[in-house]
């Protein structure tokens, strides 16, 4: 949760953890409630390290995780958890699609998106008829408006949704079986979707009235918020997830599906892996080894060369997206020795995350999509050891954003848009971002890298055989 002021400089921000629930192997879930339980003293908080009243705030903007799926009833109340985007369980909700489905959709068919949560939750949930389906940010928009709409970015991501028309496509609405009734309306990222309603001032502890702003994914709103608002620059949002991507004027389509084609804030489409744990695979290893932080981490990582000591990790600890996607992929260490310590575990997963990002940074290059440096955006940009590891495994210049959580700043520059405050969203979203800190490749470290990146992909080939038949978990 952020404030910012009117010439959009932050004044204030707080935040609350919670976390997710992991019923059975494949299922990841989270109660709506624990969003709402979020709100106000977040809010609360903001607002006093900004020295402001819930009376002086203008606007609220809404971005969170994208490809979660919650049911609700009449009044926009849950009927049951969100399965959220790391949920597998609807692999066999997927139904013979049109040829052209991808072309048109710009998607990989998987088991992620919303129409198959949807179809799953239609096939085994008790109590749904009549039911209206939401992606996390438009439930809560809903829950505090009252009405039901998502963005454009959002419903490029449902599988029903055709990048030509910018709608849901009827075809593909039959093939999951699903009334477009039953779908929010969509609209763009910075229209208004209505005003703070009184169940939403009693979860937010604002004032009801106050425009409320369609609002956007977090893929979407976290470049945004780091200033990328035209075609050049890549971006690399080190989170639990890593999600690269960049800006393009036009749809460009990948035939081999690594990336896919997303509606996007401003003008044009951002091209983009949605991600694998990255951030939340260092959170895994952190535990695992015992570090007391992040920064011990990096510690052990600094204390290796290049390439790891021939350690090598693949970063599929929910599955692969790089550089294949692959549902059924398990991550691991290989080429370890008696001699290896704790230093070369860390040191090959931040290298393994970064093949992945060059993985999608090469298919961005192969496709012809305007790819030039790579801006680190989120928590994993603090990393002094993973930032120069990015720069020197691509070879070409990083740039760190001065704005390390930038997605709720998207969120607030779509308040502003919702507002009338900021009517030109490009222009705004440069404004905002700040100053970065350039990194350069280090002489002399990419043959060491080369050889590294060559070892994870030659790793990734050997073991595809063993994902046609998933591990017992």
């Amino acid at each position: 949760m952020v404030v910012v002021d009117e010439a959009l400089a932050l004044r204030g921000q707080a935040s609350r953890r919670y976390s997710f629930d992991q019923p059975r192997p494949g299922w990841a879930q989270q109660d709506p409630a624990v969003w709402e339980a979020a709100l106000a003293p977040a809010v609360a908080e903001a607002l006093e390290r900004a020295g402001t009243a819930p009376g002086a705030v203008a606007a609220l903007g809404v971005a969170g995780q994208l490809d979660g799926c919650v049911a609700v009833g009449a009044g926009g109340e849950p009927l049951g958890p969100c399965l959220i985007w790391m949920d597998r369980r609807a692999e066999r909700e997927l139904p013979e699609l049109p040829d052209d489905f991808r072309a048109r959709t710009g998607l990989v068919a998987d088991a992620g998106h919303m129409a198959a949560k949807i179809a799953w939750l239609k096939r085994h949930a008790m109590g749904l008829t009549g039911a209206r389906f939401h992606q996390p940010v438009s439930y809560l928009v809903e829950r505090l408006t009252g009405a039901a709409v998502l963005d454009h970015g959002l419903a490029s991501t449902t599988m029903l949704y055709g990048l030509a028309r910018r709608d849901y496509e009827a075809d593909l609405l039959t093939c999951f079986a699903i009334d477009r009734s039953s779908l929010p309306d969509i609209d763009s990222a910075g229209a208004r979707a209505g005003i703070l309603g009184t169940a939403g001032a009693a979860l937010t502890g604002l004032p009801a009235g106050i425009p409320v702003a369609v609002g956007t994914g977090d893929d979407f709103a976290t470049p945004l918020g780091a200033g990328i608002v035209a075609p050049g620059e890549v971006a690399c949002v080190l989170g639990t997830a890593e999600v690269v991507g960049a800006l393009c004027e036009r749809a460009i389509i990948d035939a081999g599906g690594l990336v896919e084609t997303h509606g996007y804030a401003t003008a044009g489409y951002f091209i983009e892996n949605p991600g694998w744990l990255s951030g939340g695979a260092v959170a895994w290893l952190r535990g695992l080894l015992g570090a007391e932080d992040d920064a011990e981490l990096d510690g052990w990582a600094a204390s290796v060369p290049a390439g790891a000591g021939g350690v090598t990790f693949l970063p599929a600890l929910s599955g692969a997206m790089a550089p294949e996607w692959h549902a059924s992929a398990r991550g691991c260490f290989y080429g370890l020795t008696a001699a290896h310590g704790r230093g070369h575990l860390a040191r090959a997963l931040l290298e393994g995350c970064a093949f992945a990002m060059r993985d999608v940074v090469e298919r961005l290059d192969a496709l012809g999509v305007p790819a030039g440096g790579v801006v680190l955006i989120g928590g994993g940009s603090k990393s002094r050891v993973w930032s120069q590891i990015r720069a020197d495994l691509i070879g070409r210049p990083v740039a760190v954003s001065a704005i390390g959580d930038a997605c709720p700043i998207g969120a607030a520059l779509l308040a502003a848009s919702a507002a009338g405050i900021a009517p030109d969203l490009a222009a705004a979203a440069s404004g905002a971002a700040g100053a970065r800190r350039p990194v350069d490749p280090e002489p002399g470290q990419r043959p060491a890298y080369d050889d590294a990146y060559q070892r994870y992909r030659a790793l990734f080939a050997a073991l595809r055989p063993l994902w046609a038949h998933p591990p017992v978990p």
